[in-house]
């Protein structure tokens, strides 16, 4: 990728006269680089994005939908086999990838809550603290906290 400093250096030595083999030469570029970047002058070039290449796994994309949808789980090594099967020549990375990308989202637990009756359970809680100050000096205190399961409601 050439960047838009070696197409000013480019267009600036090609005005002082150099040959394009000359101008190459001094900054270690290819020649057709050096004549495209004359060519188009100071406009900086533009690349795209790449068309997708085609994927040994391409044809088999529905089939490992179909079995996603039905057993989401499935294994990797599982559906290796299964693909082998049919022809599938290519690697086992490549179904990890694109299962990643097709397999539903697991479904999220719920919290399951539990009551229990009053005086069954209690929670305690002992804390200290060293922030009163009586006569300049700092003094340590402590809390205690006791809740019954009927109270914390």
């Amino acid at each position: 990728m050439i960047k838009l400093g070696e197409v000013v250096m480019i267009l600036d030595l090609h005005r002082q006269g150099l040959t394009v083999s000359a101008i190459a030469r001094e900054l270690g570029l290819d020649r057709k680089t050096v004549r495209k970047c004359i060519a188009r002058g100071l406009e900086p070039p533009v690349y795209g994005p790449r068309k997708p290449r085609k994927r040994l796994i391409d044809p088999f994309v529905p089939y490992l939908r179909g079995r996603v949808v039905a057993y989401p789980g499935l294994t990797g090594r599982r559906l290796l086999r299964e693909l082998r099967e049919r022809g599938y020549e290519g690697g086992y990375t490549a179904i990890t990838d694109l299962l990643r990308d097709i397999r539903p989202a697991p479904l999220l637990a719920f919290e399951v809550r539990f009551e229990t009756p009053p005086g069954d359970q209690a929670q305690v809680d002992f804390a200290q603290f060293c922030s009163s100050r009586m006569n300049r000096r700092s003094r340590a205190s402590s809390g205690y906290s006791h809740s019954c399961s009927a109270s914390a409601g």
